[in-house]
């Protein structure tokens, strides 16, 4: 074997570059099918909100001697909890909400954070740190992404008609909270999962990127969540793999990854959108 070879093959025998690959397949797969009901629904800021949101919450859980996890989670509940009561009770749109709620969260998790001694590297927060996966962080993320999975598969159905439609979803009596607060619950508990690996910046293109691009390359829901789930897998494997081989992070290069993917995806719709313009129609006459 030559050593080009052998230096091409040595990240999938390292075994912290195996868990790597193993925690991030865990993290995209229900942050992938995540996406696609997000982007339909018009909440792709949500998961910007609620990823950002989480810094507080971890802050206070390391002061109060609690598990980050849950403090990451408390404070992405309150954020979306307090996004959705604003927006019913005042003429403000969501998006302006949103913007509030979060950069006023993520300031004070910051002046919080600026202001306590701890040994969570900010760093790890906002990038994560998957080459420094510990057991007890893989059991973690690996039973948040059953979970969060389950719920999406098992009510796809109806999370779909009160994606498109509430109003139709209430009138032919499915449970509407019950989907509006288990979606923001399923939101949440993901990007506890993803914040020891990839943090915060990951989470974000994650919960927006695969659900964009699927959009523009289907037609069909079935396809989309597809689509979705085969561009998150192989965007993060690819990534971590060249991580390994141009020394770079793994979380930023998959990004960059996902953002290149989705221009190719754009461009390719709008040249087959110039084309069917072009076509010329011709008279059955």
């Amino acid at each position: 074997m030559s050593d080009t070879l052998a230096f091409a093959l040595l990240p999938f025998q390292l075994p912290f570059m195996q868990t790597a690959f193993l925690v991030t397949l865990m993290i995209v797969i229900p942050m992938s099918i995540l996406s696609a009901f997000l982007v339909l629904k018009g909440w792709s800021l949500m998961g910007d909100a609620v990823s950002h949101a989480v810094l507080p919450g971890i802050v206070l859980a390391y002061m109060l001697n609690l598990p980050l996890a849950l403090g990451a989670f408390a404070a992405g509940m309150v954020c979306a909890v307090a996004t959705g009561y604003l927006k019913e009770n005042s003429r403000i749109k969501e998006d302006t909400v949103l913007g509030i709620v979060f950069s006023g969260m993520f300031g004070l998790g910051l002046i919080l954070y600026l202001n306590v001694e701890s040994d969570v590297h900010l760093d790890h927060i906002l990038f994560g740190d998957m080459l420094g996966i510990q057991m007890s962080d893989l059991l973690q993320t690996g039973l948040i992404a059953l979970a969060a999975t389950a719920f999406l598969v098992l009510w796809r159905k109806d999370l779909l008609v009160h994606a498109f439609d509430p109003q139709h979803a209430r009138a032919i009596g499915l449970p509407v909270r019950f989907l509006h607060y288990g979606l923001l619950a399923v939101l949440s508990l993901t990007v506890v999962g993803a914040l020891k690996a990839v943090g915060i910046i990951f989470s974000v293109a994650m919960l927006v990127a695969p659900g964009a691009i699927a959009f523009l390359l289907t037609r069909q829901f079935t396809a989309m969540l597809i689509v979705s789930v085969a561009i998150a897998c192989g965007s993060s494997l690819l990534g971590i793999y060249l991580s390994f081989i141009l020394d770079s992070a793994p979380a930023p290069t998959i990004v960059l990854l996902l953002t290149a993917t989705f221009i190719f995806a754009f461009v390719r719709t709008v040249r087959r959108a110039g084309r069917a313009t072009d076509t010329p129609v011709v008279n059955a006459k």
